[in-house]
Order: structure tokens, then sequence, then C-alpha cells
């Protein structure tokens, strides 16, 4: 289907703040809200004031007015009303560098509703049949079925119910108004997709001009969908986990070769081999590979965003190579690497996933996970924005919704185009 859409299929993942990695096992208990000053983690700058903040500082107005001089207080005595300070909802300033505390009032960022005036992008969309993939032909996990801990390793599962199955998976393109034909477009590459609300942001932020005027491409992962009656398939055996949790560069390679070619040809759009243009962003295992892109393949993607990233242990099947999965970027692999030329915006929740898997290795706390990302970045001197929202949960929307608009800004700071000289080694 090549209609030209205005809405796709809501994301399924970042949209509506589901936790679909373990949302189908029963019985667990709530995932524990850290507090961001816990010693060893990152030192970071406090953006808004809490709501308790705000009570006292209300609570002390209140007070002054109410016992102020006689005529003042007969005003407020008649009229017991008063300004009260609301409360902030400020983001991170797209300028800074380093790490930030948010929330935990969040409020809907004003890019998210279409603005009078401004010019809508074409949304088109297609579907992808895993017959025609020569990198990923296609597995499943039966539905309500986990792994079990290999007796031989303790770091990896052993997934018997996973097995060979087809799919097909939807691509969202997103063109601006603003693109000229024949020209190379800047690129933003996106996990899990469709999302709906993503077109209505880039469009607002193309027009005030905080952004390069980018085609996005909107990928859902393969394998079941979470509107499936067996239920989403997520995590180690499934389609999902296979492409989003695997520590190489096979995923950029199936996007460069299978997904971008065709893009390019039923769109009539020319995207840019320049990887300063180009930008990956996902949730969860999405915002992981995401990662895994830019870090694999840092001759195509330099800018990543990523919301509650799935930096733990979580590969499968298991590579020798890379033991910890995700989690070894934090503990070896950035630590024991020069620095790559990766830009990134990445955020985590105070609620975020907490060891929710059979391996009880201490490598699947998110929040950890994200702290020692910001840790290591810092140590290797890496351009980054690190936000710990508080309130929040697994790609929460709420926090999603207030701060999309202002990480796009920030991820794409010090963008110029250079002329298209360099071609895909792909």
């Amino acid at each position: 289907m090549n209609t030209p859409l205005r809405f796709g299929v809501t994301s399924l993942y970042l949209l509506a703040g589901v936790n679909l990695a373990f949302a189908a096992q029963p019985g667990l208990p709530p995932n524990p809200v850290r507090d961001p000053n816990t010693p060893g983690y990152v030192s970071a700058i406090r953006v808004n004031p809490s709501t308790d903040e705000l009570a006292n500082l209300n609570a002390a107005l209140k007070n002054l007015l109410s016992n102020s001089d006689p005529a003042a207080k007969a005003v407020f005595e008649k009229h017991p009303t008063y300004n009260p300070i609301v409360a902030r909802s400020d983001n991170p300033p797209v300028t800074a560098e380093g790490n930030f505390i948010i929330g935990p009032d969040y409020v809907r960022a004003p890019e998210y509703t279409a603005q009078p005036g401004v010019p809508q992008g074409k949304v088109y969309q297609f579907t992808m049949n895993s017959t025609d993939s020569k990198i990923y032909p296609g597995i499943d996990r039966d539905p309500g079925t986990y792994g079990t801990v290999d007796p031989n390793n303790p770091y990896a599962l052993l997934v018997p119910t996973s097995h060979p199955a087809p799919y097909t998976r939807q691509v969202t393109v997103y063109v601006p108004s603003q693109y000229v034909p024949g020209t190379a477009a800047p690129l933003l590459v996106t996990a899990d997709g469709p999302d709906n609300s993503l077109p209505t942001v880039l469009d607002n932020l193309i027009a005030e001009h905080k952004v390069p005027a980018m085609i996005a491409v909107m990928i859902a992962h393969g394998g079941r969908s979470n509107s499936d009656p067996g239920g989403g398939s997520d995590a180690q055996g499934s389609e999902r986990g296979l492409e989003y949790d695997t520590m190489s560069g096979l995923y950029a390679e199936f996007v460069e070769t299978e997904v971008l070619p065709l893009v390019e040809k039923q769109y009539n759009v020319k995207l840019t081999k320049d990887p300063e243009g180009r930008a990956t962003m996902g949730g969860s295992s999405g915002g992981a590979v995401a990662f895994t892109m830019a870090w694999y393949h840092p001759e195509l993607y330099h800018r990543v965003l990523a919301y509650s990233g799935t930096f733990v242990n979580q590969q499968w099947p298991f590579n020798p190579a890379t033991p910890h999965g995700a989690w070894g970027y934090h503990e070896t692999l950035i630590p024991q690497s020069a620095p790559k030329p990766i830009r990134l915006w990445f955020e985590v929740g105070d609620a975020d996933n907490y060891n929710r898997n059979a391996l009880r290795d201490d490598m699947h706390d998110w929040v950890v996970a994200n702290e020692h990302m910001a840790t290591v970045l810092a140590a290797k001197g890496y351009h980054y924005q690190f936000t710990f929202a508080l309130h929040a949960g697994h790609t929460d929307r709420n926090v999603r919704e207030q701060t999309l608009p202002e990480a796009l800004e920030w991820l794409w700071k010090g963008y110029a185009p250079k002329p298209e000289t360099a071609k895909s080694s792909l």
C-alpha cells in the first residue's frame, strides 16, 4: 500500500508507554522507584522544582498574604484567593550537555498539535514480507513462553520454544513539504513504528527551523505485533529481540540494504549518505538498537535518541564476543574503545524496568544501565544529554510528549549539509 496517509497506526510501544518485554508475565511486583541522588549515580542538574517544593512555596505565600497588615488581611479574608506558583515543566536547555533531572509534572509540548499555517508533510506506508528478506526471514517464540537459564552459562537464556516463522512489517515514511525532489535529505530512522504523532512534531519543528527538513522512516519490528491475538512478541527468542537486542551491525545493514532502497524508489526521494545527517531513535530495545546502529556503523549514523534504552543483558542467541549483551556498552565497549562520532540524547524513568527476567545476573536494571551509560560517555568525552525523569515508568508517554521536540532539536544541533560525495560501504 503506497497511498499517502496523514496518520499512521499508533506506535505500539512509545506512545502507549507499554512495557512489552514483561507485560504478559503475571504476578510481577511493581518496579522500585529510584532516587536520582543515589550514591554512585551521576551528578545531575535539577531542572524542575518538585511538587512538594511547590506546595511549600505556595503555603508560605498563602501564610504571608493572610498575616500581612490589617487592610491586606481584610481583603484576603473577604477574597481568600491568591496566585499560586504553578509547576514548571521545563526540559534541559537545548544548548546544554550532561546530566539533568526533570519532573515529576509533565506538560505535552505544543509541537504535538498541528499549528495553523504550518505546512504538513506527506505520510506513506508500505508492507514488507519476511519471505523477501535475506537478513531476517523470521522467527517467533510461542505465546506465553519464556526462556530458562542455561545451566552452563548463567548469563544466557535457552529458548527452545523459538522457531522459524514468517511475518509482515509496516514501514511508514514521512516526507516534509519542504523536500526538494532530487536533493539528498537528512534521515531519521525510528524503531517500533509507525508513530502517528511524529509527523506533526516534525512539521512544527521544521517550520520553526529547529531541525532540518528530514525524511523519517518509521520501521515496525518483525514478528508478531502487540495487536496480535496471541500477544506481542519481545525479548529473547522473538524476532523483535533478534533485531533489536543483538550486538552487531546486522540491523543497520538490514535497514540500509533492504528498507531504504525501497523508500527511495517508491517515493522518489534521495536520502543523504552523510552520517552527520542521519539519526536513529527508539524506546526500550528500540532505544538500544538505535545506539547499536551508530556504534557498529558510525559511517552511517552519528545521532541517536533513546527512551529507556535497554542497555542490559538481553542479547539472544548468546555471543561470546559480547557475553553480557548491551550491558557491555557501559561495562567494556565504550570505556575500552576510542570515542566514536556519536551524539546521544537518552532518558530513563525513576520507576523504569528492574530485573524482569529469568536471569538474575545483576545486569537487568534499566536505571543503573542508563546511569552507567552517562558515566562512561562523560569519561570518554562524548556529546550527550541524559535526562532522569521523576514519576516516570518505562518509555513513559508523558515524559516523551514533553521532551521529544526539544530532544530532537538538541540532537540536530551543529548539523550542516555537506556535498553528497560519500557512498555507503554496504
